[in-house]
């Protein structure tokens, strides 16, 4: 109960289950019949069906311990609306799965998976979140085994209730959700969030699970992927590529084919003769490289890390207590048992550059291919009954193997630099707490509309649960994507935290410059719209690693107190100043978008134009429209000069998008450091700066007295947005009092007031006066 309300109600319908210590069918019976007991086993046979063994297709799962699985039921009273536990390819609201399929947290490679389906697919965080009017509740399950999800949103059981918890049944005309919970194995591990706003339940659960890794900067630029750039020369001509259509961008990718004979940690010579030479090259254009690592390793003797690994006994065992073996990119290989803190040690060194030959300081990492994939496994997996470091099941700890691999390549990053260095490390699998280590993605979508609007709710549904770093594949992994669905994905992934163009191996090359000159110009403007807003996205970031606000909310979030927020999934809130509705249908002339608050003012990104809040509004679209919206209230830093990659952005000037709320206000913030470093941590050095525009004064202020950072950065530009009357004067005030006048325009047309050629250090006091 939370102020006499209640709020949840555990095991409400009796559902609370949990398996006793059993001794097998076959030995129960052995020994009653040594003790000459006269049994008929014909009703235990019926009960043991599947409970100590079971088949699918050709794999037998032998159960040695028994039947072990878990359930527990919370009833959320006043609540409807649901939401959380990626990873799915369904609605952000979570749906009632009484007539329909349960929601199953397993991981599992999906190539091209369906979607509007609620069957597990790459990750899995068993955390759900309910909202109402006046009360936000979280219910984190913490368990890594196969777990399925019932929602009832419609409870057929009202006695029960009324039996269990006479203080629930009094709230009577108030809607109830029912929630259970089940899991295979493990124990009953629950944590009760109880909020009340949105902001409380993010707190709680990042106080159990950690808050989103700072990530380097050059990372929130643009990555340019695919299966797979076939040698250096492909590699250099990509690169130039950019630079001759003058589209930034920060990070070139190589997949499985770099390597000898997919051996991770090697480089196929005849494809990659010098890669250490191909990295500085990359260097000097300030950019760097990622390359994939996946958990299995090849079985040859001669593979050095395969011999270490396997004389040290560092692979998962089958059980038989031999070293498990699958099929997977390179043939037969075998898979490092990354739940043993010995493995994540030695996986770690490897990234050693006296180990990894051929590696550099700017060459990072890709977790692939670990929920763990195995071809012809079961369901595409490993057998739930491998062994683990502990003697712990598969079973136990299936949905956290790839969690563990990105902990150790994390690791790994860090240690190379001996402890001074962020990294960046790309997973596929994930589980709660995974933000602490890098980003995420949503796996091999496809070249189709329906992918790219379902990437909408599957992030949302990723930030809440406190993935902030996620994104999808723009332009969809298979498939070839027409040029209006690239360029419409090339604009939704400008604004979305992980931004990163990927395609698989028998598509037809697709870099941003091959689609004619129209469609290159469209992906170009979406790209620098990304690197302009740069210091607002590292301003978020900074945000998200200290308090755990996401950085992509559904509406719901900043607007908890309207309902007609409550199931949007088209658009969405970047950090709380940005709303964002990309265009997801083909042929789009006009988009509907709610803007919501009745006490706001919404602002176009582009235009200026103005609209009131808590209103739908019919938004015109062409191929260049990207629907983006300020807020009322907000100011926005972004970079006034665009360079080839965030490297040669560090100091270019900025502006500020001041737009005023209804009352004539605005605050905003900006966050900086080296972009790279630890030291922001363990020296404070960082800039936090705060902006306020009140009564016609615009300041700039700090905003943590902690952090000591010098800057050469200007504030060169600045737009105030919603400003009624031209004003007479303005002027500059230094904080070692000198003032000076400032040349300006104002468009009585937009009500916008434009200050150009402005001089004013980041990094220091100042204030412009506007009269």
């Amino acid at each position: 109960m939370c102020k006499e309300e209640v709020v949840m109600s555990i095991n409400s319908l009796g559902q609370l289950y949990f398996e006793h210590l059993q001794t097998p069918l076959k030995q129960r019976t052995t020994r009653e019949k040594e003790e000459n007991a006269s049994i008929d086993t014909s009703q235990e046979n019926q009960e043991d069906l599947g409970l100590w063994e079971e088949k699918f297709a050709e794999f037998v799962d032998v159960k040695v311990n028994g039947p072990a699985s878990i359930g527990l039921d919370f009833s959320l009273h006043g609540f409807e609306h649901l939401y959380g536990i990626p990873q799915h390819a369904e609605s952000h609201r979570l749906k009632n799965t009484s007539d329909e399929d349960v929601y199953r947290l397993y991981n599992l490679d999906v190539y091209g998976y369906k979607i509007h389906e609620k069957m597990g697919i790459y990750g899995s965080v068993p955390y759900l979140l309910a909202h109402k009017l006046g009360r936000t509740v979280g219910i984190f399950w913490l368990n890594s085994s196969e777990t399925l999800v019932e929602i009832n949103t419609e409870p057929a059981v009202k006695y029960t209730l009324t039996q269990m918890d006479p203080e629930a049944a009094k709230q009577k005309g108030s809607s109830r959700t029912d929630v259970h919970w089940m899991s295979e194995s493990g124990i009953i591990d629950v944590f009760l969030l109880t909020g009340p706003t949105p902001s409380d339940v993010f707190k709680q659960y990042s106080s159990l699970t950690g808050t989103q890794a700072m990530p380097p900067l050059f990372s929130l630029g643009y990555h340019q992927c695919r299966w797979n750039y076939e040698d250096e020369q492909d590699v250099k001509a990509v690169d130039a590529g950019f630079d001759k259509h003058d589209i930034p961008y920060d990070v070139i990718w190589l997949d499985i084919e770099h390597t000898k004979g997919k051996r991770y940690f090697t480089w196929d010579k005849k494809r990659f003769p010098n890669p250490q030479r191909m990295q500085e090259l990359l260097r000097n254009k300030k950019r760097k490289l990622v390359v994939i690592s996946d958990p299995h390793i090849k079985i040859d003797p001669d593979y050095s890390v395969y011999a270490k690994a396997k004389e040290q006994g560092f692979f998962v065992k089958n059980h038989k207590g031999e070293d498990f073996e699958g099929i997977c990119w390179p043939g037969l290989s075998s898979y490092l048992d990354f739940t043993n803190p010995k493995v994540r040690e030695w996986y770690s060194g490897l990234f050693a550059f006296s180990v990894y030959q051929g590696s550099t300081d700017i060459l990072y990492i890709w977790n692939d291919m670990n929920e763990p994939s195995v071809f012809r496994g079961p369901e595409k997996t490993m057998q739930k009954n491998a062994i683990h470091h502990g003697n712990w099941e598969h079973r136990e700890l299936h949905n956290i193997y790839g969690f563990y691999q990105q902990k150790a390549t994390a690791e790994g990053l860090i240690q190379r630099s001996k402890g001074k260095e962020r990294p960046f490390v790309l997973t596929r699998s994930f589980f709660a707490g995974s933000q602490k280590y890098g980003a995420v993605w949503t796996g091999d979508n496809r070249a189709e509309w329906s992918y790219l609007k379902i990437s909408i709710p599957m992030l949302l549904t990723l930030s809440i649960t406190g993935i902030s770093f996620c994104g999808a594949d723009v332009g969809g992994f298979i498939g070839n994507p027409e040029a209006e669905l690239l360029v419409r994905w090339y604009q939704a992934g400008a604004y979305q935290p992980f931004f990163r163009g990927h395609a698989t191996i028998n598509s037809k090359r697709r870099e941003p410059w091959l689609f004619g000159k129209e469609h290159t110009r469209l992906i170009r403007e979406a790209i620098r719209e990304r690197y302009a807003l740069l210091p607002y996205w590292y301003s978020l970031f900074y945000r998200a690693h200290m308090t755990s606000e996401p950085i992509m909310r559904p509406l719901w979030v900043e607007f908890p107190d309207e309902l007609e927020t409550f199931g949007m999934e088209d658009e969405y809130m970047l950090g709380s100043a940005l709303l964002v509705h990309p265009v997801t249908e083909p042929k789009a002339t006009v988009v509907d978008v709610f803007l919501p608050g009745s006490s706001e003012v919404w602002y176009d990104s582009k235009t200026f134009a103005s609209w009131e809040g808590a209103c739908t509004v019919n938004i015109p679209v062409t191929l260049d429209t990207i629907p983006v919206f300020q807020r009322g209230g907000s100011v926005v830093p972004i970079k006034r000069v665009i360079g080839k990659s965030t490297g040669w952005m560090t100091d270019s000037p900025y502006g500020l998008r001041v737009a005023l709320s209804t009352k004539g206000s605005a605050v905003g913030e900006l966050y900086l450091d080296d972009g790279h470093s630890f030291q922001y941590l363990h020296q404070k050095q960082f800039l936090h700066r705060k902006f306020c525009f009140c009564s016609g004064v615009l300041s700039n202020s700090c905003a943590d007295e902690r952090g000591h950072y010098p800057s050469k950065c200007v504030v060169e530009q600045i737009f105030v947005l919603g400003l009624k009357k031209q004003p007479s004067s303005v002027t500059t005030h230094s904080s070692d009092g000198k003032d000076q006048p400032v040349a300006f325009t104002y468009c009585a047309r937009t009500s916008t007031l434009s200050l150009e050629k402005l001089s004013l250090n980041v990094g220091t006091d100042w204030e412009v006066h506007i009269k």
